[in-house]
């Protein structure tokens, strides 16, 4: 896994040993940053279920002015925090090492992200519950694009329950990208 382009480009990145994550594959992560590439130069970038890291990392590299790691698994934080000083984008880098629900709850009133990416385990329906708390939350508004990564058959029709706009679906071989915003 590296980083693909930007100050960091070709930067070989470390991964949290195990199972307990899913790295974003190299070909996934640069689809993902081709779509996202308007939106990144100086933007305010959130990293839900951080994992490596390598997502906000990667939007550092291309041009966000911050990024902030949010991940609970303390092996993984290490592994955010060594990745962050290789690369040397520790400066525009912050890790919450909490459950994800409680570093938004820490954030309310102290920033409004231009993006917002999660990455949360499958089958657990924890994106539906993040996406329900960012639905009223000072972190997000219909400004924000807010991007989930989740497995092939997550159902997402309740979005629009919440007030989100489906933008886009991207699906691949096993995964897809969902692009939401809150609705005006």
């Amino acid at each position: 896994m590296r980083v693909i382009a930007g100050k960091a480009r070709r930067l070989n990145l470390k991964t949290v040993p195990g199972m307990e994550t899913r790295p974003t594959t190299d070909r996934i992560k640069e689809t993902l940053f081709n779509i996202l590439q308007p939106e990144i130069l100086n933007c305010h970038f959130l990293d839900l279920f951080a994992g490596s890291g390598a997502i906000g990392i990667e939007a550092l590299s291309r041009g966000a002015e911050k990024a902030v790691f949010v991940e609970k698994n303390p092996r993984a934080c290490a592994c955010i925090q060594e990745n962050l000083g290789f690369t040397k984008l520790t400066e525009g880098g912050k890790l919450l090492n909490m459950d994800v629900l409680q570093a938004l709850r820490s954030l309310e009133g102290k920033d409004i992200f231009d993006c917002i990416f999660m990455d949360p385990p499958y089958n657990q329906e924890l994106e539906r519950t993040v996406l329900e708390y960012l639905s009223e939350s000072s972190v997000a508004d219909e400004n924000t694009l807010i991007i989930v990564e989740s497995d092939l058959c997550t159902d997402f029709s309740y979005v629009s329950e919440y007030g989100y706009e489906l933008l886009r679906s991207k699906e691949y071989k096993t995964n897809k990208h969902i692009f939401l915003k809150k609705r005006k």
